[in-house]
Formats: C-alpha cells, structure tokens, sequence
C-alpha cells in the first residue's frame, strides 16, 4: 500500500505518487521532483486549481510553517501547466 498525503490546494488525500512534493529552502519555495530535499514537504495535485488555491490561501506559510518569500517557481510551474493545458484543448478541436 503506497503512502496516502493530503493536497494543501484541495485539501483531499490521494496516494503519494499522484501528487508533486514541494519544498522550502532560504525561505523560497520549489517543487522537490525527486522528493529528497530535507525538511518539511507539502503535497499538491499536478493540476491548475490547486495550485491556484493553494498560492491565493497563502497555504505554502501554513504547510511549511515559515514565512515564505518567494514563490517564484510554483508560479512557473502554474504558468507551465496551463500552457499544457490550453495546448490540449487546442489539439483537440
């Protein structure tokens, strides 16, 4: 049975290997792809709301329990997913 961790966007668990781990290091956030960086972690679904959610409740201070400064890769990486996103539906029509 694989570990089960809850999304700091939606706040639903789901098993480990469906969510991306992220990581605080020098009070900046960055998504942990590998899962080994040190410290406290907080879990999130690959997927545009829930980030969405997780940067506008500010949940990244409350997971991390830190301040947090700099959150400039996970806006990258919303910025990323949408763009995916946009080319999917623009595949399909």
């Amino acid at each position: 049975m694989e570990p089960v961790r809850t999304c700091i966007g939606c706040r639903s668990r789901a098993e480990k290997s469906q969510l991306i781990r992220v990581a605080v290091q020098d009070s900046q956030v960055i998504i942990d792809r590998a899962g080994v960086l040190p410290g406290r972690g907080a879990w999130l679904h690959p997927s545009v709301a829930c980030v969405e959610q997780a940067l506008e409740r500010k949940q990244f201070r409350r997971a991390f329990r830190r301040a947090v400064s700099d959150d400039t890769e996970v806006r990258e990486y919303l910025k990323h997913i949408r763009e995916k996103v946009v080319d999917r539906t623009m595949d399909q029509s």
